[in-house]
């Protein structure tokens, strides 16, 4: 089955977020070590640095499955999405995100989780 342009455009993005992601992942986790020896949030840092690693190579992960159209990439992006939503109201509950920026983020992602659930977006990935 050919690719639908949608997930073309998701596997894309996805991409290019999770390289961004490392590389911030890394940029955090380097400034959490150098931090750490004076401050005591430097280890906090360095946590919040390998949360954002680990959140990139999935990204690649799932870019690579989207691309592919790997029927456990559905699984992987659904998931992600999920979690973008649920990581998105804990961020707000604590006061640590906007809520104009919680409502944009949490529209797109559900934007997606509907799109993936399209019949045949789902198809394209082996699930009827």
């Amino acid at each position: 089955m050919q690719r639908p342009t949608g997930i073309t455009i998701l596997a894309v993005l996805a991409a290019i977020g999770g390289v961004l992601a490392i590389l911030g992942g890394l940029a955090l986790l380097t400034v959490g070590a150098v931090a750490s020896a004076a401050y005591a949030l430097g280890g906090v840092v360095a946590i919040i640095g390998l949360i954002v690693l680990v959140i990139g190579v999935l990204d690649l992960v799932v870019a690579y499955g989207f691309w592919g159209l790997k029927p456990w990439a559905w699984t992987l992006g659904v998931g992600l999405q999920i979690a973008g939503i649920v990581l998105n109201i804990v961020e707000y509950i604590n006061n640590s995100a906007n809520l104009s920026g919680t409502i944009i983020s949490i529209l797109i992602a559900a934007a997606i989780l509907y799109y993936l659930y399209q019949p045949n977006v789902k198809a394209a990935f082996g699930r009827a």
